[in-house]
């Protein structure tokens, strides 16, 4: 069997038995740990064997973003709290050379803590200039505003990963520097030409098109594609990542639940690799939903919200259902004048409904791939009718 083209992030420091379940049917490429998946190193090298031992592959690669600074997934007291990319850029203003190989000894000692929990694919550097007006989203994540001095330190730290056996992964590419708006919550448009981008953005990025990985930016750029952010552009990833900037490697898009992009998780995972992307990644973003709005999930659930409820889909777990249903989850709470109740009905699936009342906490609502869930509206049921498929005040 082929591994899926996709990186899937669990939801809590432990497997439960439905994703373990969910894993090993959907068999993704590889995996991605946040900071709700880690407690202890012990732990967290528990979590990573037993990620890698679902789909059956001890090279399965295991990713996390620990670019040191305001981005890192592993915090003191158990690891230490490395210095952000901006801080090696004002040392490189006064010393290449030294800030050179500070870079490349950080990243060494960051990649000598992943390897020791499992972890051996690092999303970083970020070779995204750090330019005035930009919104501050990257800010002191890149190393500066120059490409020549980005690329030299960027180089730098995929060396330290390197010789400590973690892959790199060069983000944002072609560039994200520019962007006005913060691409986890909104799309950014960048309308500056070509020739410019091409000597700027760009360049850093065709100064380590060698890197191992590299990860798609979320960001129109007019003069090229105004239609398509790079992630879904055929046009940015032939043209511009493939040729222009010469990178050959895996690219893997950022995470497909971020608000820049339109559609539903599987028509954004279709174009991304329709696009060229070689790996997707869903994993991470919260998204508000409204009343009459619907969500595809990371597993293809559709959710929908009925008039006067409000709901926030978050990718962590908690209760499981009791018949084996598995993956994402649905916390929230009904309004506090809501009169009515809602039923949650598994569609295709023989399992019991659950009734949620006024005032209950929507716990993790886990669903397989297979099944589609909606909330309706009922009648109110009294304590022997709902019998035991209410989910009561679960916690999120």
């Amino acid at each position: 069997m082929t591994a899926s083209a996709a990186i899937y992030g669990c939801s809590g420091p432990r497997l439960s038995d439905a994703e373990r379940h969910f894993f090993r049917s959907a068999d993704p490429f590889g995996f991605i740990v946040f900071l709700r998946n880690v407690e202890t190193p012990e732990q967290l090298a528990r979590l990573t064997a037993e990620l890698r031992e679902t789909v059956g592959r001890a090279d399965a690669p295991v990713l996390i973003d620990q670019e040191g600074g305001r981005v890192a997934r592993l915090k003191p007291p158990h690891w230490r709290a490395a210095a952000p990319a901006a801080r090696f850029g004002q040392l490189a203003s006064r010393d290449r050379a030294a800030a050179e190989e500070a870079v490349r000894l950080n990243a060494r000692l960051l990649a000598l803590e992943l390897r020791a929990v499992g972890i051996d694919v690092n999303c970083a550097p970020v070779l995204d200039l750090r330019l005035p007006g930009a919104h501050e989203v990257i800010g002191d994540r890149a190393f500066g505003a120059d490409p020549e001095a980005v690329a030299c330190l960027g180089r730098a730290m995929m060396d330290g990963f390197l010789e400590a056996g973690v892959l790199p992964v060069a983000k944002h590419i072609p560039g994200h520097g520019r962007a006005a708006v913060d691409s986890h919550l909104a799309l950014p448009r960048v309308s500056t030409a070509r020739a410019e981008l091409e000597s700027t953005d760009f360049r850093a990025f065709r100064l380590c098109a060698d890197a191992p990985w590299a990860m798609t930016a979320h960001v129109v750029y007019s003069d090229i594609d105004p239609d398509r952010p790079a992630t879904t552009s055929p046009v940015v990833i032939r043209d511009v990542i493939r040729s222009a900037i010469g990178f050959d490697g895996l690219l893997l898009s950022d995470d497909l639940s971020m608000q820049a992009l339109s559609g539903t998780l599987a028509e954004r995972a279709r174009d991304a690799l329709a696009a060229g992307c070689d790996v997707r990644a869903a994993v991470s973003e919260p998204v508000t939903l409204k009343p009459g709005e619907r969500f595809m999930t990371p597993t293809g659930i559709a959710i929908a919200m009925p008039p006067g409820w409000e709901a926030q889909m978050r990718p962590r777990s908690g209760l499981a259902a009791k018949h084996g249903i598995s993956c994402v989850n649905a916390p929230g709470t009904i309004d506090a004048d809501y009169r009515g109740e809602l039923k949650v009905i598994l569609i295709n699936h023989g399992a019991e409904d659950f009734v949620i009342k006024r005032g209950d906490r929507i716990g993790q609502m886990v669903f397989a791939p297979v099944f589609q869930a909606v909330f309706e509206e009922v009648d109110e049921l009294d304590d022997t009718e709902r019998g035991a498929g209410g989910f009561g005040s679960t916690g999120v």
